[in-house]
């Protein structure tokens, strides 16, 4: 799909994940956006009222978060241990594509932490409550033990962002995700002896 087949608002998206992605959130203006998205700026702020609406869009677009809003239906039918397998792959796969963002926006949060981490705060917390209530149902249907299930999701996504992290930015690997499929299975299986019933 190219960029001018696009909606407006998604044309101001796609430039946006793009600039982003290169520049920062900081570096990147509305009206490199606007440009980048060919349209005036003043259009650009008809579709979001300021450049935090935007980060918010952009968050709730092309993060791990709405993916795995779409995939519960489907993992609550799988094994525990399937579908945590997938839940993880996902994951993972969303972080490689989205690595260079996530480069730039780290680095943000601490020189700028008013401007960024209050709208990564808000996203992070969804997503632990999204994957809490996955955890809901299978305590619900006797098969996890109890525990907190909010803390059980920062756990298992926290333990695969810091592998992402030490292999992506520390050794520089270039790895595609089939590279770090044996790796997920073992995550995978620690945290299905740490929770199931």
């Amino acid at each position: 799909m190219t960029l001018q087949s696009l909606s407006t608002k998604d044309k101001i998206l796609e430039s946006a994940i793009k600039l982003f992605s290169q520049k920062g959130y900081l570096g990147a203006s509305t009206r490199q956006i606007a440009k980048e998205a060919g349209v005036a700026e003043i259009t650009l702020f008809r579709h979001f009222s300021t450049k935090e609406k935007l980060l918010e869009e952009v968050l709730n677009k092309y993060s791990f978060l709405p993916h795995l809003r779409t995939i519960l239906p489907e993992v609550l039918n799988l094994e525990y241990e399937d579908a945590l397998f997938l839940i993880v792959k996902n994951f993972l796969n969303s972080l490689f594509l989205r690595k260079d963002l996530i480069k730039i926006m780290k680095a943000e949060i601490f020189t700028h932490p008013d401007k960024v981490a209050k709208h990564l705060q808000v996203f992070i917390d969804e997503l632990y409550d999204t994957i809490a209530l996955y955890f809901q149902e299978m305590q619900t249907r006797g098969i996890l033990r109890d525990f907190d299930t909010r803390l059980a999701g920062r756990a298992l996504l926290g333990m695969v962002f810091t592998y992402f992290e030490v292999e992506e930015y520390i050794f520089q690997k270039q790895n595609t995700i089939e590279d770090y499929e044996e790796a997920i299975k073992e995550f995978v299986k620690i945290f299905v002896k740490g929770t199931v019933k």
